[in-house]
């Protein structure tokens, strides 16, 4: 068993295991470059909602596992979990509803009305209407939301509590560097394993969003895969406009991607456009080959659990492979 960990990475991935293995009474700190809000993390719509990520069975049931824990918090007021419901629509043909979703309570939902009466049950709002040309098919299913705001700093605050260490502004070129008090290491680096581990199967995946105030009557977030990509997701304090995916690491704001998606959002909403108060990037850590979820040895001998390459879901799938990666490192 390990007597001290060293986790990599401060984002969603990072700090969940981070949760498990200090309350577990492990010694455990987390090495960061960035932390809070400046992780990619901080910039993802933190929708529960497999996305961009291989290979699908493996994403579906640590998604699954990872919507139970989610559920649970949602009774807890601190950590910025609740439950939405998510309008999924396809604007090209018939958007077929997964199998994984239907034990959840995915339904049909065909356009054009989105009304009040289809709204989630923990939401009084009158919902908005969308454009009934935008869509040609659509389902609904009750999800959990993470308002990255609140959550990151709740598991981050949960993590101190257990006992364990956050470190920031700690630059690896590669994980030997790290001390030897560590006699196990957790890599949760996302994108940044491409030059710590040389993982040439990893691709940037850019993702651009602009906030904006709170949307009056936005009681769903409303979601189309389609080109182009398009998302408002109503937080506590604001809104999610989105947003993007292409391969790119460019982490510099494109206003005019900027102004596509608030243009795009306030078509489909039917609304004036909002103001931007913010706009944020992220490079999602998309795997070729699928996610990198391993024992593996360093050339020090020490053991590394490889967690990352999440792609879209980091959020979604980060109780289910922390729970798997604290398995691995405990066994």
């Amino acid at each position: 068993m390990p007597k001290s960990l060293a986790i990599i990475g401060a984002g969603v991935s990072g700090l969940t295991c981070g949760v498990l293995l200090a309350e577990r009474g492990f010694h455990t700190a987390i090495l960061a470059e960035q932390i809070g809000q400046q992780t990619t993390s901080g910039a993802a719509a933190a929708l529960w909602f497999p996305y961009d990520c291989e290979p699908r069975d493996k994403v579906i049931a640590w998604a699954l596992a990872t919507y139970e824990r989610l559920v649970d918090l949602c009774d807890d007021r601190r950590s910025g979990v609740s439950m939405i419901e998510l309008r999924q629509f396809s604007r090209t043909g018939e958007l077929e509803i997964p199998d994984w979703a239907i034990p959840l309570g995915a339904r049909r939902f065909p356009p054009p009305v989105i009304s009040s009466e289809n709204a989630s049950p923990a939401r009084t709002e009158t919902s908005l209407t969308v454009d009934a040309g935008v869509f040609k098919s659509g389902f609904v299913i009750s999800v959990p939301l993470m308002d990255t705001t609140i959550y990151l700093d709740y598991l981050a605050d949960r993590f101190r509590a257990a006992g364990g260490q956050i470190h920031a502004g700690m630059r690896l070129q590669k994980l030997e560097e790290i001390d030897r008090e560590f006699d196990l290491i957790i890599n949760c680096a996302g994108i940044g394993a491409h030059a710590i581990v040389h993982d040439v199967d990893l691709e940037s995946h850019r993702g651009q969003v602009a906030i904006v105030p709170k949307i009056d009557n936005l009681a769903s977030a409303i979601v189309c895969d389609d080109a182009p990509l398009m998302y408002a997701i109503p937080r506590t304090h604001d809104c999610v406009f989105g947003g993007t995916n292409e391969i790119s690491d460019d982490l510099d704001v494109d206003p005019t991607s900027t102004s596509r998606i608030v243009a795009e959002c306030s078509r489909v909403l039917k609304i004036d456009n909002p103001p931007v108060l913010a706009q944020r990037v992220g490079l999602r850590p998309y795997r070729k080959s699928g996610v990198r979820l391993e024992r593996a040895q360093l050339r020090d001998g020490r053991t590394v659990i490889h967690n990352y390459g999440h792609g879209g879901s980091g959020f979604t799938l980060s109780w289910g492979c922390a729970g798997q990666a604290c398995q691995l490192a405990t066994r």
